[in-house]
């Protein structure tokens, strides 16, 4: 029975009532919903399809293999999480409503199995999560049309690719082709679906968006748009490509980079959303079934300690009123729970040994080292530092990682005295925020676990040991370069939170450069039809008297001669004289103003 049922049902079902129940069923009604996936993601047989057609194509509604199990699973799990911290953070039905839409939309994503269905559930995707930021009010109004600006295009981008994929393939099914073919879908999809996970460039949606809803939705935003399209470029490029696993290795420098010059706590963790997707992008760009099995684990552990973090620092706005994090400090004292929370979110973040960001973090960069001497067919050579490149941007990015959370640790919870005295988490704040803390300590305490989750298992088994000397100590060094390195430019860095993304050029550009488009595509079909009126009008009056329009034009064209004689007033007899080209102008605007009359 089971198995009949694609997991986007119950959630969407759930999504409805809780718009219209009282606040406490719909969350209760939500939190089940969201935690059957999870329980059914596990229960599920292999291999699970149900084929159908949509729009006239054959299509798979619900397909379950490995990667799309793990994907239900901890999309129920944290959605499971969220509802209930939303409930003890005062969300109300609506926005609930509208996350458990977005939850559904994005299962509907992760579960097909062509790419007609996945991009129909992707635009849906978009649209939940745009109403979800919006329904909050204030200034998310302005940053939600931004983020609809940005997923409209990467989703006609998308489509795009699908089409073409079409073209080439003759099929929408995923089993038709091995990820995206011929010479324009790779790109157009490529690019698309880099919208969705942040490359750099297409990136400045997600910390504008995220930091401006209500404290809850963070929670949800956090997780799933930009997993989805790890899974997406999975799904498009199986067998990995060089320039998508650089990319993820230059993201993961630049969102660290970023982060560090933040004093926003939420859009500090956003930008860190980017540089840990990265991680992802760089072990699907990998060539490598390890490398790939890196890139999932790192979603699943991803989706757990960053929802964590969200939810602690949500904590702390949600008691204090502040987003700045120089204007709080000493919280650690009389918010505990929050801070060991946030504790163990930042230490599964940063790689900490023992959680289980250490886990999958390190066998990606693992496969960075070792298998990307292989990736390049015909040689070992790469520019700008031969193999290793890759292995060296994602440790940067992991000395950066370590910095930023321990500036957001510093300045929160222990920079100076405790000036203000608020609450700790609520029990229904706690609950969820312990839970999956817990969870990240398990998993970072037993990999094997996490191991029998992800695909290849087998192949992770057997090629990579979490807990040798080497790993261990690479963890070790990375935190020390971290606490030397923020300690030591803690001054430099709090003096350059000036220096801005691109979006403070890219945004007025778009909204300007969208407004002169808007105002020339307007004014030129306005001349357009002032042109055509007045062609239109002058083949009618000649259609309706071309006797009359003959003669006044003979009288105003140089090279006539006419005799004419009244008759009351009009021509009667018309003598003329005229030129070949006068001639040809004459007869084509008679023939004009006749089909004018039989038209009108």
């Amino acid at each position: 029975m089971i198995e009949s049922i694609p997991p986007f049902v119950p959630v969407l079902i759930a999504a409805a009532i809780a718009a219209v129940a009282p606040r406490k069923v719909g969350h209760a009604v939500g939190f089940l919903a969201t935690a059957g996936v999870a329980v059914g993601a596990l229960l599920v047989p292999d291999g699970t399809l149900i084929a159908g057609q949509l729009f006239g194509f054959e299509t798979v509604l619900y397909q379950v293999d490995d990667f799309s199990r793990l994907m239900g699973l901890i999309f129920g799990l944290i959605g499971a999480a969220a509802v209930l911290y939303s409930y003890s953070s005062e969300a109300d039905g609506k926005q609930t409503a509208a996350a458990l839409g977005y939850v559904g939309t994005s299962l509907g994503a992760v579960f097909a199995g062509d790419w007609l269905t996945l991009v129909f559930f992707w635009e849906l995707m978009a649209v939940t999560s745009t109403l979800l930021v919006w329904h909050y009010g204030g200034r998310a109004v302005r940053t939600g049309f931004r983020y609809a600006l940005a997923h409209g295009i990467g989703g006609t981008i998308v489509l795009g690719a699908v089409v073409w994929q079409y073209v080439e393939v003759g099929s929408f099914l995923f089993s038709a082709a091995t990820g995206v073919v011929g010479p324009v879908a790779p790109i157009l999809m490529a690019v698309g679906i880099g919208v969705n996970v942040g490359f750099i460039g297409l990136h400045t949606w997600l910390p504008d968006t995220y930091p401006s809803p209500h404290i809850a939705a963070s929670v949800f935003l956090c997780v799933y748009t930009t997993k989805t399209g790890v899974y997406a470029m999975f799904r498009a490029f199986p067998e990995g490509h060089l320039w998508i696993a650089y990319m993820g290795g230059a993201m993961a420098v630049f969102g660290a980079s970023m982060a560090l010059l933040q004093e926003d706590m939420r859009r500090l963790l956003s930008y860190h959303i980017i540089s840990q997707v990265g991680y992802m992008v760089a072990g699907v760009g990998i060539t490598s079934e390890l490398a790939t099995a890196g890139a999932f684990g790192h979603i699943f552990n991803h989706i757990l300690y960053k929802a964590l973090l969200f939810m602690s620092i949500g904590v702390v706005i949600y008691r204090t009123g502040i987003e700045d994090i120089t204007e709080v400090g000493g919280l650690w004292k009389v918010m505990p729970v929050t801070f060991i929370s946030y504790l163990f979110g930042a230490a599964a973040i940063s790689g900490v040994p023992g959680f289980n960001g250490f886990v999958s973090k390190g066998i990606v960069i693992a496969e960075a080292h070792y298998s990307m001497d292989t990736f390049v067919i015909g040689s070992k050579s790469m520019f700008l530092g031969g193999e290793d490149l890759l292995w060296w941007m994602l440790i940067i990015g992991g000395v950066g990682t370590f910095m930023s959370f321990i500036k957001l640790g510093y300045y929160v919870f222990f920079h100076g005295p405790a000036n203000i005295d608020p609450d700790d988490a609520k029990v229904g704040q706690a609950a969820p925020m312990l839970a999956v803390g817990s969870l990240c300590l398990a998993f970072g305490l037993l990999p094997g676990v996490l191991f029998e989750l992800l695909p290849y298992t087998d192949v992770v088994t057997a090629e990579y040991t979490t807990y040798t000397v080497d790993h261990v100590v690479e963890g070790v060094v990375l935190g020390v370069a971290g606490f030397v390195g923020f300690f030591s430019l803690k001054n430099v860095l709090s003096r350059l939170t000036w220096i801005p993304d691109v979006d403070r050029v890219l945004n007025p550009a778009v909204f300007y450069g969208g407004r002169a488009l808007v105002v020339a595509v307007t004014e030129t079909w306005a001349a357009v039809d002032r042109v055509a009126v007045a062609a239109a009008s002058g083949a009618l009056r000649v259609g309706s008297d071309p006797q009359h329009f003959a003669y006044t034009t003979a009288k105003r064209l140089p090279g006539i001669e006419a005799d004419t004689r009244p008759n009351g007033g009009r021509p009667e007899t018309i003598d003329l004289q005229v030129s070949m080209g006068t001639s040809v102008f004459l007869i084509v605007m008679t023939l004009l103003g006749a089909l004018a009359v039989l038209l009108l």
